[in-house]
């Protein structure tokens, strides 16, 4: 087809082949296709709203037809940058959103995910957790203390602290173990403290039923080894039931905890705390087998109620790893 257009200097005049409007509609979706790439979220929600040209209490109401119920106010400051969405229900609207301004299927929530990802607390890579296990060898070598220590846990409850600026300001334990070596007078707890941990500032100490002894410090790998003496030596088949805490609050902010078993059997509980300051915004225990792998048996934690709690409960605990992990605001 000939272009029959007029052209002044050389370029189409708008309205003759290609309407004004029509032009700024193209614009408006190829600017949509862009920032629904590279986001950010409240960015590429904005250009949808905007190229679907709704108002907000209208999609207010499309969202209420598919029994979601979400503000209009907030709606207002999810495309302003105010707040992102984050807990359950609110990503179960961000699915929504996706059908209600007629988007691909993930676009929104994968730049949420990405956003996530992006501001996650640091951690320790896998190459470090490497690292950390030969630390932990020579630091029980040190100590002069076998892998199991002569004996085998049959309770843990861990309590972990989350202080006002998001960083792991201490953890408690309580634990009973029983004895399959005679002769056992002693307890070596290891704390992994987070990344950016300086092990110096780190605090040990002796509850019930227990009193400190050596300890030794890996700087590199925020490891600390601690020996807690019993005032009795266990024979086999013995119990003890003891308690110690480790201060911390070095690190910066932490997005997870997680506890690593060498040997099956016993009961783990695990129950983190949040400062009023700070409370997360979504939490989830998980297992993995072993460290750098993929979580599995996720579940999704209630963070409702005045106690700023969650826990998770495992019977006849397996080698592996148990933990809770949460994100922030």
């Amino acid at each position: 087809m000939n272009d029959t257009g007029d052209r002044v200097n050389g370029h189409r005049r708008p309205g003759v082949g290609l309407r004004e409007n029509e032009s700024d509609t193209v614009n408006i979706h190829s600017e949509l296709d862009q920032v629904l790439k590279t986001g950010p979220f409240h960015v590429a929600l904005r250009a949808a709203i905007q190229a679907r040209g709704l108002a907000l209490h209208r999609i207010q109401h499309r969202l209420a037809e598919r029994g979601i119920k979400v503000g209009v106010t907030s709606l207002s400051y999810w495309q302003q940058g105010n707040r992102r969405p984050a807990r359950p229900e609110s990503m179960r609207a961000v699915t929504a959103l996706e059908q209600v301004l007629e988007l691909p299927r993930d676009t929104l929530v994968r730049l949420l995910r990405e956003a996530a990802t992006a501001e996650r607390p640091a951690a320790w890579s896998y190459r470090s957790l490497v690292d950390a296990a030969d630390a932990l060898q020579q630091l029980l070598a040190e100590l002069r203390s076998p892998a199991d220590g002569g004996v085998h846990t049959v309770l843990h409850l861990e309590r972990v602290c989350i202080g006002a600026r998001r960083e792991l300001a201490a953890r408690h334990s309580e634990q009973v173990v029983r004895a399959h070596r005679d002769g056992i007078e002693r307890y070596v707890a290891i704390h992994y403290g987070d990344a950016g941990c300086d092990v110096s500032g780190v605090r040990v100490r002796a509850g019930e039923n227990c009193r400190p002894g050596s300890v030794r410090r890996h700087g590199p790998t925020g490891l600390v080894a601690a020996e807690l003496l019993f005032d009795r030596r266990l024979r086999v088949g013995d119990t003890h039931m003891f308690s110690y805490t480790f201060e911390d609050g070095t690190a910066g902010p932490s997005g997870e905890y997680v506890r690593g078993f060498s040997f099956g059997g016993g009961q783990y509980v695990l129950q983190a705390g949040f400062d009023m300051a700070a409370m997360p915004v979504r939490a989830q225990s998980f297992a993995r087998t072993a460290p750098g792998a993929r979580p599995t048996q996720t579940r999704e934690l209630p963070l409702a109620g005045p106690h700023r709690t969650v826990h998770l409960a495992q019977q006849d605990v397996k080698p592996g790893l148990l933990g809770i992990a949460w994100e922030w605001a």
